[in-house]
């Protein structure tokens, strides 16, 4: 019996080692086993071809270089690193290598939830937390940069959490992590913008006579962060940079990832937010002023725009891991099985390995360069092979298709780098594509001289071109309609 006991020590924490470990190993197969699902936004292409361009001619953009209408206009790419991996990626394995890298940044977030947990949550009870809140964060789950940044700003924010709770400053190997977010992806601006309020929350904690010292700790990690965020091939401007997206104004409203929640229908979000009103009236819980600040900025965060939604999955449990855990009396219990447990270091990494071992030879069995594919094809191939072939140089589409235009090396007139085009270009876009103001479209054909136009049948815009005076419809299938002018039509040779 005694024997019995005490060989299970070592084996309770060998497992409770690798259960973060198992987890992203599950949770990365899993999304590899549905990565269709994240291929369904056309921005994957332009991000991957302006990784292809910076691996290619070995430097940076710093001016527009893919569209026709803002052609030579300042612009960076925030997303640098991200684009270049994506590249890296998709070069030898077609799609397969962008659904293997989203994947793995899935579960490497997942590993790093339920190890901020830990203190707080025993892993098995936390992985039962991720899930649900991974469901909620899919709808923003696709092969682009922000999804190689979430597991850094979890990482990053969970630190500042963990300072806040230990009622100490940050560490300062944050900063690291802070400059490769900066590097990933334009919203390491929200990791800046959570420094002040985090360590208020700190220095509200601790008692009167260190709060100078801590403010002062808190506030030199703020500058320290601040110049890390700038450690980037384009300095200072990568701050500047990425807080111009917020500049759009009414535009924000009009594409789908910046528009508010919306609770026509029942869905997780929902649930999440009646789930915590209803557990703080049953519990009758009780949080420091300054949680319900963070707590309430992080649901502001997600009412505002839609995407803000993964980031109030993931944060809310490690704004609230620790007051709940004290006043549900779970941290004690936690900190009880966490001294029993002694941990071998062989036998964890021997089963690492063999985790990842198996990962990888699914991966390559499972992962193949045919398996993937767009859920809905945004990729007009036959109409453009026909603009191509007429040699059309100045082409009106949609954003979504100027995407696959830039993918193809075709200028474009517009495509998803909504802060290179401004709010007012961008406000006549979609008048003009939903129909809004036929004047406006018009207004568009002439001063930009299109030569043709490549929309979506179902487009309002689509319908309007085939009763505009000088333009008439040259090509359609399931995908994509073309119009040309009259005149040009004596120019270009008859379609095939």
């Amino acid at each position: 019996m005694s024997i019995s006991m005490t060989s299970s020590v070592p084996v309770r924490g060998v497992a409770r080692w690798l259960l973060p470990f198992c987890i992203a190993a599950g949770v990365y197969l899993f999304f590899l086993g549905i990565g269709d699902i994240m291929l369904r936004d056309t921005d994957t292409l332009w991000q991957i071809k302006i990784g292809q361009w910076i691996l290619e001619h070995r430097a940076l953009p710093y001016t527009d270089i893919y569209s026709f209408t803002r052609a030579g206009e300042p612009w960076i790419s925030s997303s640098w690193l991200s684009q270049v991996l994506f590249a890296l990626a998709y070069e030898p394995s077609n799609w397969s290598g962008a659904v293997i890298l989203t994947s793995l940044a899935i579960g490497a977030t997942a590993a790093i939830f339920v190890y901020l947990l830990e203190p707080y949550l025993e892993p098995a009870r936390a992985f039962l937390l991720v899930t649900p809140l991974l469901f909620m964060s899919m709808g923003h789950f696709l092969a682009r940069p922000h999804m190689l940044a979430l597991p850094v700003m979890l990482a990053f924010v969970g630190g500042l959490l963990a300072a806040a709770d230990r009622r100490t400053a940050p560490s300062w190997l944050l900063l690291p992590l802070m400059a490769l977010w900066a590097n990933l992806h334009g919203g390491f601006v929200m990791g800046l913008a959570l420094i002040g309020p985090i360590g208020l929350d700190a220095i509200a904690s601790t008692d009167r006579k260190g709060r100078f010292a801590l403010a002062s700790r808190w506030a030199l990690f703020g500058l320290a962060a601040l110049a890390a965020s700038c450690c980037t091939p384009y300095g200072w401007n990568t701050p500047l940079a990425s807080a111009k997206i917020l500049s759009l104004g009414k535009v924000l409203s009009q594409i789908s990832e910046w528009m508010p929640a919306d609770f026509s229908s029942f869905d997780l979000f929902g649930a999440s937010l009646l789930g915590l009103i209803a557990l703080g009236y049953y519990k009758g819980l009780v949080l420091p002023w300054t949680r319900i600040l963070l707590l309430l900025g992080l649901v502001w965060a997600a009412l505002n725009h839609v995407r803000n939604i993964e980031v109030f999955a993931l944060l809310t449990p490690l704004v609230l891991a620790k007051p709940l855990a004290e006043q549900l009396g779970a941290a004690r219990a936690v900190a009880l099985a966490r001294a029993e447990a002694r941990t071998s270091f062989a036998a964890t990494a021997i089963a690492a390995l063999v985790i990842v071992a198996t990962s990888w030879s699914i991966t390559r069995s499972y992962a193949t360069p045919t398996r993937y594919a767009f859920i809905r094809n945004p990729t007009p191939r036959a109409a453009v092979d026909l603009l191509e072939q007429r040699h059309a140089q100045r082409i009106f589409s949609t954003a979504p298709i100027g995407s696959y235009l830039i993918f193809r090396n075709l200028k474009t007139f517009i495509d998803g780098r909504a802060e290179l085009y401004g709010e007012q270009f961008v406000l006549d876009y979609f008048d003009a594509i939903e129909g809004k103001n036929a004047e406006t479209l018009l207004r568009l054909l002439d001063t930009y001289q299109i030569d043709a136009t490549l929309l979506n049948g179902s487009t309002p815009a689509a319908r309007i071109m085939d009763h505009v005076p000088g333009w008439k419809r040259l090509y359609s299938d399931d995908l994509a309609v073309i119009h040309v002018r009259d005149d040009a039509s004596a120019k270009l040779p008859s379609a095939p």
